[in-house]
């Protein structure tokens, strides 16, 4: 029983515990403990302004009221003893000094940085004062409606910090009980002498009481108010960051994001897709798409399809379609989408992603146009050498004998098929790695006469003619000469091979600014506009004159090799008047 007893006991004990530890222990240390500690010393210092102000009205009404009775005794106090009477005034005078000594201490960095002093010290130099000057006059100061107003007027214009309340009590009554207790003083009244009856003692304890919980409970409202205010603007400062960063993903990304209705109309649209459909921006993709159907669409059937498979899987991926862009022309785009339904299961919108696949498309051609390249260019020279083989070993003769035009013709045929394979391979290394340079400075001029030495053979085979107007006094260059060679020999060799014979070929360079400007003209068949904006792409061919073997690299190179040396290539040409190609260099 008594084992039942103890844990009985220690069980209401525990309870006590934690409710006392609940409804009294500050909170624990934190950022919004903090703020709150803050917000109420400012609170504590405004209020403290307007209570001073009243208990300064307060006192010069009661001091007026002293005033008055020196000249015309009130009746109700001509019951207090003559001694009192004379001495309100003084006291009054003092509390008064001592408020207008608080008003200047409320306008100086002690009183805002510590208004939970100046509570206190300007508390005492009321309670207090009438207190001391009655010890000093040897007699107690029972002063009920003092306290009375000074605790009621702190607890409703300053209802927080508990604690202060409370020593501001305490130390008023502790004086009062306890000063005049142990120097045996006596009320000035003659019908009560004694300093506390029981009446006066519960009139004080439940007056102070109330007081106390009534600032308790108005501090612990407003501490839990601002916590949830602390938490509602952090919660919405989180919210606006979420909504920040996706705003600035919806804002940036590369993708084109969009929300269109069941009807066929944008909702919402990001700057990419705005981009991507060729408009500046976002709003007026919203604005001017109404009919997603017939106005983006080339195939109208397309929406018909996208809203089919949306019906079906709730969601597309890799949706490709061909759309018009604002100002008239075609591109592919991929779509990723899923339908957005609401809770009772009705089609509110669809959302997805729009990707700019025309340069994939592109690539994709161009890897078939190469594949047809390569099927049909080294297709022949295999072929022409299994044709020779075949007609050898047709031969009844065991011991067949070859002549020379027929190794010959096989030696050349290997050759232009370990040309274009290797041609493929450098491209391909150059596309990965990029043009690797040997860089020095050189003349130009010699690098430009090498190569025509070099193709002497083929300017006679297609009896053309070449004019070098380089200037040997041009200023060197700091660029790779063997690669410069390559240009050269490719523009020169392009010519030939898409022209007539009896072709004329002019070679120039002048200084423009910090760059050298050369050119390769010819007075040839000439370019298309069409054919000029593709003519340097990785296995672009152009119509050419006869039967050519190549995989159409040789133009691409040269872009590659002069954009390694910092430069730019380009052709101006059209159809009938020959063509230009040409690059800069930066001088050395």
């Amino acid at each position: 029983m008594g084992k039942v007893a103890r844990m009985l006991m220690s069980t209401q004990f525990t309870t006590v515990q934690r409710w006392w530890r609940k409804t009294f222990s500050a909170p624990t240390t934190d950022e919004t403990t903090t703020l709150y500690k803050a917000w109420r010393n400012r609170f504590l210092w405004q209020r403290l302004r307007l209570w001073l102000w009243l208990v300064l009205i307060c006192l010069l009404s009661f001091t007026l009221r002293d005033i008055y009775g020196f000249f015309s005794p009130f009746q109700e106090l001509e019951k207090l003893p003559q001694l009192l009477r004379t001495e309100r005034l003084v006291i009054n005078i003092a509390m008064v000094l001592n408020i207008l000594i608080c008003f200047a201490l409320h306008k100086t960095k002690l009183g805002r940085d510590h208004p939970d002093l100046l509570f206190l010290g300007s508390s005492w130099s009321i309670s207090l004062a009438s207190q001391l000057f009655a010890t000093i006059r040897g007699f107690a100061l029972p002063d009920t409606v003092g306290w009375s107003l000074l605790f009621l007027s702190q607890a409703v214009l300053m209802p927080v910090c508990w604690i202060l309340h409370l020593l501001s009590q305490a130390s008023v009554l502790i004086y009062y009980f306890g000063i005049n207790t142990a120097l045996g003083l006596k009320t000035p009244i003659p019908q009560h002498p004694e300093i506390y009856n029981v009446t006066f003692i519960l009139y004080i304890f439940w007056f102070c009481a109330i007081c106390d919980i009534g600032v308790y409970l108005y501090d612990r409202l407003q501490r839990s108010e601002f916590y949830a205010r602390q938490e509602l603007e952090s919660a919405y400062q989180k919210l606006k960051v979420a909504e920040a960063k996706y705003r600035s993903i919806f804002e940036n990304a590369v993708e084109g994001i969009f929300q269109s209705s069941p009807d066929g109309r944008y909702i919402t649209a990001n700057p990419a897709l705005a981009r991507i459909y060729g408009y500046s921006l976002a709003e007026e993709v919203t604005a001017n798409f109404t009919d997603i159907e017939h106005q983006l669409y080339i195939d109208p059937n397309r929406r018909a399809e996208f809203v089919r498979l949306m019906e079906k899987y709730g969601s597309v991926s890799e949706f490709e379609s061909q759309i018009y862009r604002r100002d008239g022309s075609i591109v592919w785009i991929s779509e990723k989408a899923y339908a957005v339904h609401n809770e009772q299961g009705k089609l509110l919108y669809y959302e997805g992603l729009i990707e700019d696949i025309t340069q994939r498309k592109q690539t994709e051609e161009e890897l078939r146009v190469f594949f047809h390249a390569v099927s049909h260019d080294l297709r022949n020279p295999v072929l022409g050498t299994l044709m020779v083989l075949k007609n050898l070993l047709s031969r009844p003769e065991e011991n067949i004998s070859i002549s020379r035009s027929i190794l010959e013709r096989m030696i050349q045929s290997s050759d232009r098929q370990l040309n274009l394979i290797n041609s493929l391979m450098e491209a391909h290394v150059n596309e990965v790695q990029g043009v690797i340079l040997q860089r020095q400075p050189i003349q130009l001029l010699t690098v430009i006469e090498a190569a025509i030495a070099d193709l002497e053979p083929l300017l006679a085979q297609n009896q053309a003619k070449l004019i070098n107007l380089v200037s040997a006094d041009l200023p060197l260059v700091n660029a790779d000469p063997t690669q410069l060679w390559r240009v050269f020999s490719n523009l020169i060799v392009n010519a030939l091979k898409h022209n007539p014979p009896e072709l004329v070929l002019t070679i120039n360079a002048t200084r423009k600014d910090d760059k050298i400007y050369c050119t390769v003209s010819d007075n040839g068949v000439g370019i298309s506009q069409k054919q000029s904006d593709r003519l340097f792409d990785l296995y672009f061919r152009g119509a050419s004159i006869g039967n050519s073997v190549s995989l159409g690299l040789g133009l691409y190179l040269c872009k590659q090799i002069i954009n390694a040396h910092g430069g730019e290539i380009g052709v101006n040409s059209a159809l009938h008047v020959g063509a230009t190609f040409w690059f800069t260099l930066p001088i050395s």
